[in-house]
């Protein structure tokens, strides 16, 4: 279960900011009784297991490791190997073991080191358990207690988002995050110097010590071409979205399918058979069929970045840009569409092309494929980003979680700069 640490802190006065650090320390101390866990006490405790008599030994999986080597470097003969890999197989399946995951070992400390558990990382928060010391093997798996911190950075942009997040000790997931939010109000390929953001988010760490992942942006400000940009987050229908001041949602939604009459002849797949080449490949796209001619449509607002032709393969194509997330490209066309060139604007459902054979293909289809960060996705199972607006009903709502996302981003500021200044002059 994810515990929240929130600091409310406010710099109005040496004598506030005194006040709220002090209830933030009673409120973080409340959540450790209160949240209690055998790690928390006296006792000394170790992927919940109390380890005050035992010798606990972490060690990293390392290129060319598997289950049976590692075991067998443990000590383990062949039927313990044959065992252990299958209690562990339906929880933590050998063939996910990856370089760099952790492993452990609570032995005895005598001089046998006899091993009472083994422990196999899988994540950074979640691992499995072999207990060794009946007749019979005991497995089961569980997560690391997470915390979450409420984070606060701003900075002006001089060179790119990505530099200026860096620098102001942010990571390349919050990066990420921030231009998911606003892949369809900002292009962050034209970030102009002197554009600026404000971002209120929350860390997970484990242990105190181990930083997990950016869990989630809890409120935004940038500012573009002098324009200000809101990311208020804001759950309706089960669905916790971003909107702007106005209750507006950030994210507009793609047509479902370029074209209006089709049929589905082929489907996204990491080893389709090729009908021409006749062997096994990636298809990282979606055939329709139709026939030659039938009107190609672009699924959302974007920029033309590429019109060629490939011989061999894709034929006649086009690349759209639609954010700094998105990009769709349409394949096999008989011809373009009349004005269609590299660098043109294009609107949601505007005709770009016909279907066609060309290139590497045994009958007339659109291969459409759709990239998300540059890595192909699944047109048929992507997430259609939704456009409604925050419902009548539920304003009043959003504008209470609004002001109070306002203000808790300037509380932080402010914080912030007061506890700089005060690092400053202790310097």
């Amino acid at each position: 279960m994810f515990k929240r640490e929130k600091i409310f802190r406010s710099a109005w006065s040496l004598l506030i900011v005194i006040h709220i650090a002090s209830s933030c320390a009673l409120q973080h101390e409340k959540q450790n009784t209160d949240t209690a866990s055998p790690e928390a006490t006296d006792r000394s405790y170790a992927y919940g297991i109390c380890v005050d008599s035992l010798n606990v030994q972490r060690y990293a999986i390392q290129k060319n490791d598997n289950l049976a080597s590692i075991l067998s470097d443990l000590g383990f003969n062949g039927t313990d190997t044959e065992q252990i890999t299958r209690a562990i197989s339906p929880l933590y399946p050998p063939s996910k073991l990856q370089i760099g995951n952790i492993y452990a070992t609570i032995a005895t400390p005598d001089s046998t080191l006899a091993i009472q558990y083994l422990v196999f990382e899988s994540s950074k928060t979640d691992y499995v358990v072999v207990d060794l010391r009946g007749d019979s093997l005991h497995v089961w798996d569980s997560s690391k207690a997470v915390t979450l911190r409420r984070r606060y950075s701003e900075a002006t942009i001089t060179s790119s988002l990505w530099n200026a997040i860096i620098e102001s000790g942010g990571t390349p997931m919050l990066v990420l995050k921030l231009s998911d939010i606003y892949a369809w109000q900002i292009d962050f390929f034209d970030v102009k110097e002197g554009d600026s953001f404000r971002l209120m988010y929350d860390e997970a760490w484990v242990d105190d010590t181990t930083f997990v992942a950016i869990s989630s942006i809890e409120g935004a400000l940038f500012t573009h071409r002098g324009k200000e940009y809101r990311a208020i987050p804001f759950e309706q229908d089960s669905v916790r979205e971003y909107f702007d001041e106005e209750g507006n949602s950030l994210r507009k939604a793609f047509l479902k399918a370029p074209l209006d009459f089709f049929r589905i002849s082929s489907r996204f797949s990491n080893a389709r058979f090729h009908p021409v080449l006749k062997r096994y490949r990636p298809h990282h796209g979606v055939d329709y069929a139709a026939p030659t001619g039938t009107p190609v449509k672009t699924i959302g607002d974007g920029v033309v970045i590429e019109k060629a032709y490939q011989r061999g393969g894709a034929g006649n194509y086009i690349k759209i840009r639609h954010n700094s997330t998105y990009a769709t490209t349409y394949m096999h066309l008989s011809r373009f569409a009349k004005g269609i060139q590299k660098g043109s604007s294009v609107k949601q459902g505007e005709v770009i092309g016909y279907v066609g054979a060309t290139g590497l293909a045994t009958g007339p289809h659109l291969d459409f494929r759709v990239y998300k960060h540059n890595q192909p996705i699944n047109p048929l199972t992507m997430e259609a980003p939704p456009s409604l607006p925050v419902k009548p009903e539920l304003m009043d709502s959003f504008r209470l979680v609004h002001d109070r996302v306002l203000q808790e981003m300037d509380n932080l500021r402010i914080a912030e700069s007061f506890l700089a200044e005060k690092e400053t002059n202790n310097e």
